[in-house]
């Protein structure tokens, strides 16, 4: 099975693209929450996935999502600055690490920052 990154979907392949469909219609048959799996079924059929390239996909699963948001009466999310806001790590640039304050109660040092993971501790 052949891996696709990031950097691959600038310009996808057919398969890719609809390896990326597939993902989208099967995660809305897998969803936990039933309802919710049932209107992402609705918003796939009024909306269908965007996937001819990484720039499309993501500002159609944004639009998406916020078709959510406004049905929950919750914020709209600027689709415009996705870029800004979600660093996935792929790019040239290392993705900035955040100063750890000592005095924040909440950062807990044995978890990992994305997962919440606890860590393994070695050495002596």
């Amino acid at each position: 099975m052949e891996i696709i990154t990031y950097d691959d979907f600038k310009n996808p392949t057919e398969d890719e693209r609809g390896a990326l469909n597939s993902y989208f219609h099967l995660f809305s048959r897998l969803y936990p929450c039933g309802e919710c799996a049932a209107e992402f079924q609705q918003l796939l059929k009024k909306f269908p996935p965007q996937t001819a390239n990484r720039r499309a996909a993501s500002l159609w699963l944004c639009f998406v999502h916020n078709q959510v948001n406004e049905r929950l009466e919750k914020p709209e999310f600027d689709c415009a600055h996705l870029d800004d806001e979600y660093d996935c790590g792929c790019g040239d640039e290392p993705i900035k690490k955040k100063e750890s304050d000592p005095m924040d109660l909440e950062d807990d040092p044995s978890q990992d920052e994305l997962t919440g993971a606890q860590l393994i501790r070695g050495g002596r």
